[in-house]
């Protein structure tokens, strides 16, 4: 009696129906729409704060009493190290176009809202996704979700009150000669900026970028090992460039990108033994 009761309800239990591809795609649909809107909300909040977005938020390392740039000067005095200290630099914007100020304006308000919205993007996206895995991909692709969100947030926040405020004190204070005075122009500023915060940004993405290619067996963390010595050479070559002449600076830039390197090769060496063990069981 209790089987035919099981029975039933295994039958009154309904089949998911396998969507077409029209139907993955209106489904993608929806996702994209979500986001779309999600980023055009904050751009519209961002774009109302002009004040707190430029004064606060994008200007703001160029000046000396920024915290990053009090915390270099002190540093600087205790290590008698001039070039980490900007409490004499001031840095000239200028506008030379009749909307540039206005196309500015609507451009930060974009990138502003792209960079809050993302963790909702990746989400979103998540959601997309989810109903193509098992139970035990859906657990750990969650987990992916919010390391690739945490991950980004933190390179993010690491460019800018770390690289951002070293790269406009060289490059803003870099003379061929004295004669040659540094009035630059806004968009080129604020290009740098943006550049240099998503680009470390993506670059915070590389544990979970090294999952996926070890998973699908392009990586592995061998490869990882042998090619440590030409990360090595890229990130010092890239502090180098973006730091003024001492070695403090390109300790502070480097160390965090070498060490999110050593984590990218023990995940590496976590997923390529599991794969190992799933392969000989």
């Amino acid at each position: 009696m209790q089987e035919d009761i099981s029975n039933k309800k295994k039958q009154q239990k309904p089949v998911e129906k396998e969507m077409s591809f029209w139907e993955h795609l209106e489904e993608l649909r929806g996702h994209i729409i979500r986001s779309v809107a999600a980023i055009l909300v904050l751009s519209i909040i961002a774009f109302v704060n002009k004040k707190i977005i430029f004064d606060y938020v994008i200007l703001a390392p160029k000046d000396p009493h920024f915290i990053t740039n009090r915390f270099f000067c002190k540093v600087g005095e205790l290590l008698s190290l001039d070039g980490l200290c900007m409490s004499d630099f001031n840095l000239l914007l200028q506008n030379i176009n009749m909307s540039g100020q206005f196309m500015m304006h609507i451009y930060i308000s974009i990138v502003s809202g792209l960079v809050v919205a993302a963790p909702y993007i990746l989400w979103e996206f998540w959601r997309f996704v989810k109903p193509a895995l098992h139970s035990k991909e859906q657990k750990y692709s969650r987990g992916a979700v919010l390391a690739s969100s945490g991950l980004f947030i933190t390179g993010v926040l690491f460019s800018y009150y770390i690289i951002v405020p070293l790269t406009i004190n060289f490059f803003g204070s870099y003379q061929i000669s004295e004669s040659v005075v540094n009035q630059i122009n806004l968009n080129s500023y604020i290009s740098t900026i943006v550049s240099v915060t998503l680009a470390t940004g993506l670059v915070f993405e590389l544990p979970i970028l090294v999952y996926f290619l070890t998973k699908i067996g392009i990586l592995t963390p061998a490869f990882m090992k042998k090619s440590r010595k030409y990360m090595l050479i890229i990130v010092l070559t890239i502090a180098a460039i973006i730091t003024p002449p001492d070695v403090f600076s390109q300790i502070l830039v480097s160390f965090p990108l070498l060490l999110l390197y050593e984590v990218s090769i023990w995940i590496s060496g976590r997923v390529y033994r599991n794969k190992q063990a799933e392969l000989a069981g």
